[in-house]
């Protein structure tokens, strides 16, 4: 699969070789399932704009979007003082609750507990524009469980830079999506108190309280927003956005089952 810079801007400046360069070598760990070497591209791309067109040269290769405007994303960051990024993620990894996932081509199998959150209506870029860090609440009409399995298009998974990763939808492999349930922004969960537990075969199980980055799985919603609109438009009602793991990335092994449950939430599970 090639990538035509064309996409990208219609210069030959030395960042859209890298875009080009970069994305190439993505589609091609996708098509073969071969990671990538990150290392001679570990300085190809100056920014996270960069990455972000990577971003598009992939899905645009692949032809993720068959309406043009992503369903599902992935958002977050370590703490409320750091840049948000965002990847749009592609449908077909996109599975209900309870999910097989034996003949999808994973290498990695990392496992991440979070909480995605679903658009009650349409949001269009002067709606998100006007939303200040933090807001954003009041559009969400439901919340559900989520378990991310993490994978990676590079061979040095953990040590590839931060643009390289965010390149590659985030590290993102598939979602697997537990029953949606009602999302009242008057009265959300008590996000400081809320338990999570992670349960995978033949391991202790994981538990941890409070302990999502950001301090509310919400608070990204107003940059995500902003983000996704600058980029594709109005975001229709349905829209989903994962917002960050709980428990760090856990290991897990081809024939594994995955439980993560959010007490007072609900739950997922996924059949690896």
């Amino acid at each position: 699969m090639s990538v035509d810079p064309a996409v990208n801007s219609a210069d030959s400046s030395p960042p859209v070789a890298g875009v080009a360069a970069v994305a190439q070598a993505l589609l091609q760990a996708r098509a073969t399932a071969v990671p990538a070497d990150a290392q001679p591209l570990a300085a190809a791309l100056p920014d996270a704009d960069a990455a972000y067109a990577v971003q598009g040269a992939v899905a645009q290769a692949l032809g993720w979007w068959s309406t043009g405007v992503p369903r599902y994303w992935k958002s977050g960051g370590a703490d409320r003082a750091t840049v948000l990024t965002h990847a749009p993620l592609p449908e077909a990894g996109v599975w209900a609750h309870p999910a097989q996932a034996q003949a999808w081509p994973f290498a990695l199998r990392g496992i991440e507990a979070e909480i995605a959150l679903r658009l009650g209506q349409a949001v269009d870029a002067a709606t998100a524009a006007r939303l200040a860090d933090g807001e954003g609440a009041h559009l969400v009409d439901a919340m559900a469980v989520l378990i991310e399995i993490v994978e990676t298009r590079w061979a040095q998974d953990g040590a590839v830079a931060g643009l390289l990763t965010l390149a590659d939808q985030q590290s993102h492999g598939a979602l697997v999506l537990g029953d949606w349930v009602p999302f009242d922004a008057g009265a959300p969960p008590d996000w400081a108190q809320q338990r999570c537990t992670v349960r995978i075969t033949g391991q202790d199980a994981v538990e941890r309280q409070g302990t999502h980055s950001l301090g509310d799985p919400a608070w990204l919603l107003a940059a995500w927003l902003r983000h996704a609109t600058q980029h594709f438009g109005t975001l229709p009602a349905g829209t989903v956005v994962t917002t960050g793991n709980w428990a760090g990335r856990l290991n897990a092994r081809l024939g594994d089952a995955v439980e993560v449950a959010f007490d007072g939430i609900g739950t997922a599970s996924v059949q690896l």
